[in-house]
Order: structure tokens, then C-alpha cells, then sequence
């Protein structure tokens, strides 16, 4: 269950930039009830087919699911979407960890039409509490549905 509406994160800008549009990434983005109600905290971006992908992560040994899946898929060099979820960080939750973030990649996948290792994850929040993939995974599709390439400030929103 989501908690009671948050307040923004003091580290937050007060104004986002302008940005243009980047040929070939389109945004959405969405409230999911994640951890706190009333916020924006699911997105999605989804890339042409085609695109290529690059990474840095983390070297730690206790890395998150979600770094270990991206760690997978950079080996093939192609990605098709990005989701990020905010509220949870899906770090220390062990084989429930993997799982959620399986779940996800499959669900984008089949949104978007691609294979689940051209899906990459990224969570953020709060450390050691399971992620319920079945809370937005089924709002994926809807995302792919609704994104647009001048969709920043939701998207960033999001994170």
C-alpha cells in the first residue's frame, strides 16, 4: 500500500531547462503508487530500433537486481527502453529482487516489441524492501502507448 503523498526532495530544482527533443526517445511517464500516493514515480522511455547502448556501473559486489541486469544486457549493445521506478531501490531483496526486475524487462518488452535484454531498469529509493513488479508492470504498456519526444519534465519527475 502507498504511503500518504510526499513532499518534494529538497534537492530538486525549482525550474527544469528547456530541452529540445532528441531524435529517436520518446517519454512517459506515470504515478504508480510505488511507495507514496500522488506522486509521479514510473518511467518509460522508449528508443529506436537500432539504437546502441553504453554503460558505466557500479563494480560493487552487492550491486542491485537492476544493476545486474543492465550489466547483461550491455554486453549485447542494444537497447529499445529504459523503465525507471522511483520509492524502490530493488537492492539487497535477493531472488524477489531479480524477479521484479525480470518481470519488468518482459513487460516492456512486449510493450515496445523487442527482446527483454534490449530492456534496461533502473530503480531508486528506499534499500532492502522487496519491489512489487505486479504494481506497475501492467502500466507499461499504456507508457509505451503514450510516449512523446518532448516529454522531459514528466520523466524527470519520475525519478
Amino acid at each position: 500500500m502507498a504511503k500518504a503523498e510526499a513532499k518534494p526532495s529538497p534537492f530538486a530544482p525549482a525550474r527544469l531547462p528547456d530541452m529540445p527533443a532528441v531524435p529517436g526517445v520518446r517519454f512517459a511517464a506515470c504515478q504508480a503508487g510505488i511507495r507514496y500516493a500522488g506522486r509521479t514515480d514510473l518511467m518509460m522511455a522508449v528508443l529506436d530500433q537500432g539504437t546502441a547502448v553504453a554503460g558505466v556501473l557500479t563494480r560493487s559486489k552487492t550491486c542491485s537486481a537492476p544493476v545486474l541486469w543492465c550489466r547483461e544486457g550491455l554486453q549485447h549493445g542494444k537497447a529499445r527502453a529504459l523503465v525507471v521506478n522511483s520509492g524502490n531501490a530493488n537492492a539487497f531483496t535477493g531472488k524477489k529482487g531479480r524477479d521484479a526486475t525480470r518481470i519488468t524487462a518482459e513487460a516492456a518488452a512486449k510493450a515496445v516489441g523487442c527482446s527483454p535484454g534490449e530492456v534496461f531498469i533502473a530503480s531508486t529509493g528506499v534499500i532492502g524492501e522487496a519491489l512489487d513488479a505486479a504494481k506497475f508492470a501492467h502500466l507499461l504498456a499504456g507508457l509505451a502507448a503514450s510516449v512523446k519526444p518532448d516529454a522531459f519534465e514528466i520523466a524527470t519527475r519520475a525519478i
